[in-house]
């Protein structure tokens, strides 16, 4: 028997709390209680508007409906739960035109689409040379509501459409539900041409509650403190330790596999959940990937797990170089790193030549740092390539 929709979310935390894999949290307590309020008001919208059936004629009608619901924006430090609630409200939410998806992959989405009918244009296939109000038809047309992790505005090119964008989204009825390091009014903080971002933070912040996950617990860091998280040598006991960990810091969540895109590229992901991903050695330096796939998984979670690291050469240069890649993307983003490896950071690499080894010694010094407790407890940062 389903779960009674004004209680389907509290349901699942209430299981999860009863199972051992957290805490009752009170803040994420009253997180709960207003993701339940958002899907029993989407529950009731969407029955509303399904007797609204006479096709188009009420097709604005609906939008100024669906308009009407407010989203949720969860804000506060790293580890204090915000995408596993986002996980669990993806779950139950009893929309089916929904996206999950992280910020910049989105707006890369975007950018994208804007290309493309601005070529469009220019071949005489569609009218009208601004592309903002059909990518926004395009997008409400695929979903009604939109789920972000880490909504975070760095970019300049982002900051100057997504007031037009966001205006067009909410108008023809797009709910927003995002996870978010900094509050609303910190969006896009010192960036260039920031007044012009304003008026979408105001925008915002009519669309949306605002809820600010304030516990002094960073449960992340609870989950990894005094666990190893670079595991050596490779076997069975490493295996089961990175299988331990990656458990507890999913809270038992489903797992899935994933795809990230980039630059028209597909980036596998193996398994993930609650914003954690799990790679092979294998996954990410044996295939051709480059800074900038490195710094799209980087963006995309918070946590990356990294199995099975062989002990290099140069007879394995381009793997050398990938790993260093990824490690300094990594690093300069914050993003913490559990690994299985051959051999601890500074025996990872053999050779006393060649470019492959002096940028090792990087390497293997901030894999040592990115082990520390200090690391760990440090705030995710954003960067660009």
């Amino acid at each position: 028997m389903e779960l009674p929709v004004n209680r389907a979310l509290s349901a699942r935390y209430d299981a999860l709390i009863a199972s051992g894999e957290i805490k009752e949290d009170p803040v994420q307590r009253e997180a709960v209680r207003q993701l339940d309020l958002l899907n029993t008001r989407l529950a009731e919208t969407r029955l509303a508007s399904k007797k609204s059936s006479l096709g188009w004629l009420f097709a604005s009608k609906k939008n100024q409906l669906w308009a009407s619901v407010q989203g949720l924006y969860m804000w506060g430090g790293v580890g204090r739960g915000k995408t596993m609630l986002m996980d669990l409200f993806y779950e139950v939410t009893v929309i089916r035109r929904k996206r999950r998806v992280h910020f910049h992959e989105f707006m890369n989405d975007v950018h994208d689409r804007i290309h493309a009918h601005r070529q469009a244009h220019k071949r005489g296939e569609v009218k009208g040379d601004d592309p903002i109000p059909p990518v926004a038809k395009q997008i409400a047309e695929e979903t009604r509501l939109l789920l972000f992790d880490e909504f975070s505005v760095t970019d300049i090119a982002d900051a100057m459409i997504l007031g037009r964008l966001f205006t067009q989204l909410f108008e023809r009825g797009v709910i927003v539900v995002a996870t978010s390091n900094v509050e609303p009014s910190s969006l896009y903080k010192d960036g260039l041409n920031r007044q012009l971002f304003l008026p979408f933070i105001q925008l915002l912040t009519t669309k949306v509650e605002v809820l600010h996950l304030d516990s002094p617990t960073d449960y992340r860091l609870e989950k990894l403190g005094g666990a190893p998280v670079y595991v050596t040598p490779l076997g069975e006991s490493a295996d089961a330790h990175m299988d331990k960990l990656f458990a507890k810091l999913t809270n038992g969540l489903a797992l899935h596999s994933a795809e990230l895109e980039n630059k028209g590229r597909k980036i596998a992901v193996p398994c993930v959940a609650g914003g954690v991903a799990r790679f092979s050695f294998n996954d990410l330096c044996s295939q051709p990937l480059g800074a900038s796939d490195y710094l799209r998984v980087a963006h995309a979670y918070s946590t990356v797990f990294l199995d099975n690291v062989p002990v290099l050469s140069k007879a394995r240069r381009n793997e050398a170089k990938r790993f260093i890649n990824l490690i300094d993307t990594l690093y300069d983003n914050g993003t913490k790193l559990v690994v299985s490896a051959e051999a601890e950071p500074q025996d990872l690499y053999v050779g006393e030549d060649g470019t492959e080894a002096f940028e090792f010694d990087r390497t293997s010094s901030r894999l040592i740092e990115m082990r520390s407790e200090a690391y760990l407890a440090g705030e995710r940062r954003n960067t660009h390539a």
